[in-house]
């Protein structure tokens, strides 16, 4: 069985169930959906070039209605060093004109915030397949390319 939709709603989708499942006090699928949340944002949200310290889901935050990621940025200088991080959150929240509006909070240092902002949109806004694998009983992501 194979499912394809933005990843924005494929994670917003798995939060809700994971909260379901908690709610409903079925542990199992709480785990369940917790890692395939964890599978899809491996797969989807962006890596390298300058984001080097990987992103995290803040799951206390995030709801259905409500994508909260957290993320690191690698500055370089003029010679091509590193020079230093800021620390960035995203938040996801829906549209009804566009689908989400994306925010960066955080320091804006070297107006990173719109390269953060552009690159965010551009991989939630992406088309993820998820497929479930009988042998491994798990789900697998994969990024739809054109």
């Amino acid at each position: 069985m194979s499912v394809q939709l933005p990843a924005y709603r494929a994670i917003a989708q798995i939060i809700a169930a994971r909260e379901n499942c908690k709610t409903s006090g079925n542990l199992e699928w709480f785990k369940r959906h917790t890692d395939r949340l964890v599978s899809l944002c491996l797969e989807v949200l962006p890596s390298g070039s300058g984001i080097d310290s990987g992103n995290t889901i803040d799951l206390d935050k995030s709801t259905a209605d409500r994508i909260v990621v957290h993320t690191s940025f690698h500055h370089m200088d003029e010679s091509g060093g590193y020079d230093g991080w800021t620390e960035h959150t995203v938040t996801v929240r829906p549209s009804l004109a566009f689908g989400f509006e994306l925010t960066v909070s955080g320091r804006d240092r070297n107006e990173i915030k719109e390269y953060l902002s552009e690159t965010f949109h551009a991989a939630l806004s992406a088309e993820v397949r998820e497929t479930y694998n009988r042998e491994t009983d798990e789900s697998e992501f994969s990024v739809v390319r054109s």
